[in-house]
C-alpha cells in the first residue's frame, strides 16, 4: 500500500505561475542579427575603400552586440513573490519588493515622446541606490502594462489610482472629467 502525502504548498497550474517574465521579441532579435550579417557582407564585398569598410564593420559589430545582448540577458525582467530580477551585461540584479519603486517616465526628445520604465530602490533600504531604466524594446511590451503588473505583484504596495504625467495631455490621454 502506498501513501501519498500532500505538500503544504498548493500545486499551481501552468497558467497560475506567480513569476512573470518580460524579454525582447525574438523576431526583433533575429532581424537585428540578420541586419548585422547583411551590413558585414556589404562591408566585405560592396565597399572598395578601407575607411568605409571599417565604418560598416563597426556598425555590424554594434548590431551583433545588440542581438547578443538580447539573447544573453533573457528574460530581461522577471517578477515574482520574492521581488524583481533584472538581467544586464553585468549580471542579474535581484531586488526585493521592500523599498522598490517602478514608475513610467515620459520624456520628449527631438519631438518624439518616449516612455521608459524606471525601477529604483529607496536609498534608505539599499545603500547602492540602484536605478534601472528599461524601454519597450527591452521588455517586448508596453511599459505602462509592465508597471501596472509590477504594482499588482508587489505585496506591500498600497492600491493606487491611475496617474497622469505632464506630457500625457500631448498624447491625447485626458482624464475623465467630473462635475456639472
Amino acid at each position: 500500500m502506498t501513501v501519498r502525502l500532500r505538500s503544504a504548498r498548493p500545486r499551481l497550474r501552468p497558467w497560475q505561475n506567480p513569476v512573470v517574465h518580460w524579454s525582447p521579441k525574438p523576431l526583433r532579435t533575429a532581424g537585428v542579427a540578420g541586419l548585422a550579417l547583411v551590413v558585414l557582407g556589404i562591408a566585405a564585398v560592396g565597399v572598395a575603400d578601407w575607411p568605409g569598410r571599417i565604418l560598416l564593420g563597426i556598425a555590424a559589430l554594434g548590431l551583433a552586440a545588440d542581438a547578443l545582448h538580447d539573447v544573453v540577458a533573457r528574460p530581461r525582467l522577471s517578477a515574482g513573490p520574492d521581488g524583481v530580477v533584472v538581467r544586464t551585461w553585468g549580471g542579474a540584479h535581484r531586488l526585493a519588493w521592500h523599498g522598490l519603486r517602478a514608475r513610467v517616465r515620459t520624456t520628449r526628445r527631438f519631438g518624439l515622446l518616449t516612455r521608459t520604465l524606471e525601477i529604483d530602490v529607496d536609498p534608505a533600504v539599499d545603500d547602492d541606490g540602484v536605478l534601472l531604466v528599461l524601454g519597450r524594446r527591452d521588455l517586448g511590451a508596453p511599459v505602462e502594462d509592465v508597471a501596472r503588473r509590477l504594482r499588482e505583484l508587489d505585496p506591500a504596495a498600497p492600491p493606487r489610482r491611475a496617474t497622469r504625467g505632464p506630457l500625457d495631455r500631448a498624447t491625447g490621454r485626458e482624464p475623465p472629467r467630473s462635475g456639472s
